[in-house]
């Protein structure tokens, strides 16, 4: 399932108040795209899930909605938030870290 990181949680957060929408609005994650290289994912800020998305929610309140093709994709992955050279916050998608076997 994918991870958020306490700051992409903030930025979610954030993001989904500034465009009015921080009730039941969150992130959603859609596959636009399937290429030879993997897919292109889409990105916006929704009111709420649409049918048949996988909700997730931090406890912070953000919360991501994941297209049933893009929760598939990003099952094994980390969301986070990383600052450019000109300060601008970008999400990123990274491999979660390998979890220790018990």
């Amino acid at each position: 399932m994918l991870a958020l990181t306490d700051a992409a949680a903030e930025a979610i957060s954030a993001l989904t108040a500034q465009e009015g929408k921080q009730e039941n609005g969150g992130l959603r994650f859609a596959v636009q795209a399937q290429q030879e290289q993997g897919a292109q994912l889409a990105l916006s800020v929704a009111e709420q899930p649409e049918a048949g998305d996988q909700v997730l929610g931090s406890d912070g309140g953000a919360k991501v909605f994941l297209e049933p093709e893009a929760a598939q994709f990003l099952d094994d992955k980390v969301l986070d938030v990383q600052q450019d050279e000109q300060g601008q916050l970008n999400f990123a998608v990274m491999p979660q870290p390998d979890q220790p076997t018990a």
